[in-house]
């Protein structure tokens, strides 16, 4: 199997609404390697979740290109569901069935989708269950837990489809203040056991703690990129130091 190095690269990725009036996206270029936890901070209507949303073509771009292990995803005859398999999403919103327990709202994807057996997917289901402190709940269903329960819940959904890389559009800002830390305690772990992540996130903390690099995105460019003791201590233009003012 082929490894890439730089998993993702983005190139000149542009997105415009309204006749090309509006530019939630404008020429973002960024490269991102296995093993990088990327986090993507800025005020509220800078093209972040714009951004994340287009690494997988959620949010389908008006030009540019978005290559994914080695594939142009962009392309035109490309399977993107297959793609799409490889890249986990999680969002603000938990999205689980409210009528299936959790163990079968991890167990469908992996069944239906890689065609896994219910007892090699049912075991692994277990496994990561336990590994985010859940497993006692497997036979509850989604309205019978707490939201930071629901939001590791989600986490372990989109690890059950084995990805090459987690998507994380804003995954605390719909939680309790208190439930805000067992998420990110999750991701920190997910971090340490080397997964490529991309995290668009108010938590600043997480940023300066388990990101490899952070981004500061304004108006849909990315406005300045550096690793976390340079973003933070020494940022470079006005811009991120008048949002790093008002946000630490």
């Amino acid at each position: 199997m082929a490894t890439y190095d730089k998993l993702i690269q983005v190139k000149n990725l542009t997105k415009t609404f309204a006749g090309n009036k509006i530019h939630a996206l404008n020429d973002v270029t960024i490269d991102i390697s296995k093993g990088d936890v990327l986090v993507v901070v800025g005020p509220s209507g800078s093209g972040k979740s714009t951004f994340l949303r287009s690494l997988n073509l959620l949010e389908l771009p008006t030009s540019g290109q978005v290559i994914f292990e080695g594939v142009d995803i962009t392309g035109k005859k490309v399977d993107l569901n297959l793609h799409r398999q490889k890249m986990g999403m999680v969002f603000q919103h938990f999205n689980l069935f409210p009528h299936l327990t959790i163990l079968e709202n991890l167990v469908l994807a992996p069944m239906k989708v890689k065609k896994m057996s219910r007892a090699d997917s049912e075991a692994m289901a277990m496994e990561l269950l336990k590994k985010v402190g859940l497993e006692d709940r497997a036979q509850a269903y989604p309205i019978q837990l707490s939201g930071g329960q629901k939001q590791r819940i989600a986490i372990v959904r989109a690890l059950c489809m084995q990805p090459d890389v987690m998507l994380f559009d804003e995954p605390t800002s719909a939680l309790d203040p208190e439930m805000v830390g067992e998420v990110l305690e999750v991701m920190k772990s997910l971090a340490a056991d080397g997964m490529t992540m991309v995290v668009v996130t108010h938590e600043m903390g997480f940023a300066r703690e388990v990101g490899t690099r952070v981004v500061f995105m304004a108006d849909g460019k990315i406005v300045e990129e550096a690793p976390p003791e340079e973003f933070f201590h020494n940022p470079k233009s006005d811009r991120l130091k008048d949002f790093l003012a008002k946000v630490l």
